[in-house]
């Protein structure tokens, strides 16, 4: 099972997105848990623009998924424009 985090990272502080993590992070929202790697970021993808956060990301803000497997690593990030 894994578990979707969306970071909502600022290009002020992070240019790189790849340098996004959830101590950066504008914002820092968790997800329950998905079956596979797609559905997570499928429903990460969904989650965040049913959110008032997400129909109003700044300019400047860059949307990062990262699905998260049971030990707590990283097992797939995606960059939403």
């Amino acid at each position: 099972m894994l578990t979707a985090i969306i970071l909502v990272c600022s290009t002020a502080i992070t240019p790189e997105l790849s340098d996004c993590n959830r101590s950066n992070a504008v914002h820092v929202l968790q997800l329950p848990e998905n079956a596979n790697a797609v559905m997570c970021m499928l429903h990460g993808q969904a989650y965040l623009a049913a959110t008032v956060l997400g129909r109003e990301l700044r300019a400047d803000e860059r949307v990062k998924v990262v699905c998260l497997g049971g030990g707590g690593r990283p097992a797939r990030a995606a960059r939403i424009d």
